[in-house]
């Protein structure tokens, strides 16, 4: 019988997300991924296999008489076997996105956007959602704490409530498909596409939603969707005060509430002022949200402590534009006195080649004197490429600024590198996307020391 939907890259974070919405709602799932061919992501591999998603090796065979349905991610090329063999026996090939706007538009979604923010004010909302007992599903692009310790990859959830909460990637422009109930608009600033594209697909989005708010303390969303709904930290009805930012946690009051969050910087003051604000439309109380967030268990590879080595603390953390590394800087700058050693990995060559000077911006004007930043060469996913800029053509300009940097072609001597560089008090951060190997070495970084 041709019941299965095989997901073709299922170790990606959309397309597992989705496959285990369809494992827990009893389809059957199966799935292929070259990661997992390489020996790569087993962890995800094995989460997966829990839930009953029968794992095949990317070479045709996992299309077979039980598939029904071929779902894609943007990675996989028509020339992959699977997309072959789906082709000849004739089989539904669906996008991931595709997927995700028809569980979007019908269900009764919450749809987190922007272009930073969005998988951590997605988990902060589903946290205050469950906080108000309404049983949430998620469906998102950063990995849960508190799911990855149900066992689960993390990223995913059906719950028994009839509230979806996803994130809503603007990067492909897919997210003009969804037509949710309810929007949320973060922030807008260049990243994949240049801000004036981002203005039309955010009106677009916005116009789609039932009920869309708007961040009032970013001029750019705020300017892009002048007559939306607001909230901010004094508008929209809402006023946030009694902030204090620690290096590693923060406090503030949010109408008067008092919140303890686990998460530092203003930018989380904000991701969670955003969730609050979302989480009131369904009744969810200040209170609640504090409850829930006050145990936030994070978001993997977002402000994550690995750990503390001989008086060295290392952290790794997803920031990989310009907005999101000037942001997590001035986080990390919390901590007064202490030296920060990043080390950045940029992800991709084209989007590398469009922010480049915004990328040097952000490390130029967010680095203290002493700081240094030390980049490995451009993580390479695979796919015809034009290599005609590398990390060294940042880490240089950064250096013309006055600061300390270093390039690494092969990042296997970064390690040994830190281990002679820092010194007690230091923060060592790891930033970068996309490289599923990122948190991996963070640790060896920290075994190194």
């Amino acid at each position: 019988m041709r019941d299965t939907i095989h997901f073709s890259g299922i170790g990606g974070v959309g397309m597992s997300a989705l496959a285990q919405v369809a494992a827990m709602e009893g389809r059957p799932v199966s799935g292929s991924d070259r990661d997992f061919d390489r020996g790569r992501n087993l962890g995800v591999k094995a989460a997966l296999d829990a839930l009953g998603i029968k794992i095949f090796p990317q070479d045709g065979t996992g299309i077979n008489e039980n598939t029904a349905e071929l779902a894609l991610s943007t990675a996989i090329e028509d020339s992959n076997p699977e997309v072959l063999k789906a082709k000849e026996l004739g089989l539904k090939i669906s996008h991931r996105s595709e997927l995700l706007a028809e569980r979007v538009n019908g269900s009764d979604t919450i749809a987190v956007a922007g272009t930073s923010g969005k998988s951590t004010v997605a988990a902060m909302l589903f946290t205050a959602l469950e906080a108000g007992g309404l049983q949430p599903s998620i469906v998102t692009g950063g990995a849960l704490g508190a799911l990855k310790e149900r066992g689960l990859v993390g990223n995913a959830y059906r719950g028994k409530g009839r509230v979806l909460v996803v994130e809503a990637d603007e990067s492909d422009g897919t997210i003009v498909r969804y037509r949710p109930r309810t929007g949320l608009v973060l922030n807008i600033s260049k990243d994949h596409k240049d801000v004036e594209i981002l203005n039309k697909i955010f009106a677009e989005f916005a116009g789609n939603c039932g009920r869309v708010l708007v961040n009032a303390d970013d001029a750019p969303a705020a300017a892009a969707l002048p007559a939306a709904p607001v909230f901010g930290f004094d508008a929209g009805g809402w006023k946030v005060s009694e902030v204090k930012l620690g290096p590693f946690s923060s406090a503030f009051r949010i109408n008067g509430t008092p919140f303890e969050l686990p998460a530092p910087g203003r930018y989380n003051v904000e991701n969670a002022l955003a969730a609050c604000a979302a989480a009131s439309l369904y009744g969810v109380s200040l209170a609640d949200c504090a409850a829930g967030l006050k145990n936030f268990r994070g978001v993997e590879r977002r402000f994550v402590l690995v750990g503390e080595r001989r008086g060295v603390t290392v952290i790794d953390d997803y920031a990989h534009n310009p907005a999101k590394i000037s942001a997590l800087l001035a986080a990390l700058h919390q901590a007064p006195g202490r030296r920060v050693l990043a080390v950045y990995q940029p992800h991709g060559f084209t989007p590398t080649r469009h922010l480049k000077a915004e990328l040097i911006e952000s490390f130029a004007a967010g680095l203290n004197p002493g700081d240094m930043l030390i980049m490995p060469e451009i993580y390479y996913a695979g796919g015809t490429v034009t290599r005609n800029i590398s990390s060294k053509d940042i880490s240089d300009a950064v250096a013309a600024r006055g600061h300390k940097t270093a390039f690494y072609e092969n990042r296997s001597g970064i390690p040994a590198f830190i281990a002679g560089a820092a010194a007690p008090g230091d923060i060592v951060v790891v930033i970068g996307a996309r490289d599923a190997t990122l948190a991996d070495f963070a640790g060896q970084i920290l075994a190194a020391l």
